[in-house]
């Protein structure tokens, strides 16, 4: 296959960014998109260039690292997908390739593909853990849990914290990932002893960092890559609001 490649290209996150086209020659269907660009990246550098700078690790799907967009859509846009586990069979040869770094005021560019998304360390930071007694660690079956609680609660903590609902939102929110911290730990018995003040102080954190607001228009649902649901967002708007009747902390 050969694709032309029109990439964000920026020093630093004082410097003005600017997309640059290449060609990628020789790709080969089976490739992932990163190993695709790894592969353009060693030409850059056989010419003594720049190479493209680009976030990846596990390049499973699991760590949420590899954050762009490609073709206008978070992590290329396939269902339940991340930008590691996107395979160049589904471009067509000849194809034109537009990659670009997440958008959000949240989150800026660190260079060139590479965002700084250190802001959803902080919020959960601010909420993200629970008050259990450690000294002679219990059995964790001691607790009984009902399927459809633990369920809801993995079905929450699969977020990877990749940022794709970010930078699909038209507000640039983050209401999605938080909505999914939250709902991991309040819905269990070992986090409900913090459940108030978490999510106050959750939001609170989201809202410090710059985030925009919720319009539920579905879009972050629509390319989260772990298909993480609306449905969170709705269950912490209640337990907000319920934190607030009471007072608060």
């Amino acid at each position: 296959m050969k694709l032309t490649l029109k990439v964000w290209r920026q020093q630093d996150p004082t410097s003005p960014g600017k997309f640059v086209t290449y060609e990628a020659r020789d790709i080969i269907p089976e490739m992932s998109f990163l190993e695709m660009l790894d592969e353009v990246n060693e030409g850059l550098l056989a010419r003594g260039e720049e190479p493209i700078a680009f976030d990846s690790d596990c390049r499973e799907g699991i760590c949420g690292t590899c954050s762009m967009v490609i073709n206008g859509l978070p992590h290329g846009g396939q269902k339940a997908t991340t930008a590691c586990q996107l395979h160049m069979r589904l471009f067509t040869d000849g194809e034109t390739i537009t990659i670009e770094p997440w958008r959000a005021r949240a989150f800026p560019v660190v260079r060139d593909l590479v965002v700084d998304r250190s802001a959803f360390d902080r919020i959960i930071q601010a909420g993200g853990f629970v008050s259990v007694f450690t000294g002679g660690t219990p059995d964790a079956n001691l607790i009984p849990i009902g399927k459809p609680d633990a369920d809801l609660a993995m079905d929450a903590a699969q977020c990877i914290g990749c940022g794709a609902c970010v930078a699909a939102c038209k507000n640039a929110s983050a209401m999605l990932f938080v909505a999914a911290k939250v709902s991991h730990l309040g819905i269990l018995p070992q986090g409900r002893v913090e459940k108030d003040r978490r999510v106050l102080r959750m939001v609170q954190a989201m809202d410090k960092e710059g985030f925009g607001s919720c319009t539920v228009t579905g879009s972050c649902e629509a390319v989260c890559p772990k298909e993480i649901s609306l449905r969170f967002i709705a269950r912490m708007n209640r337990d907000y609001s319920v934190s607030l009747l009471k007072g608060g902390e």
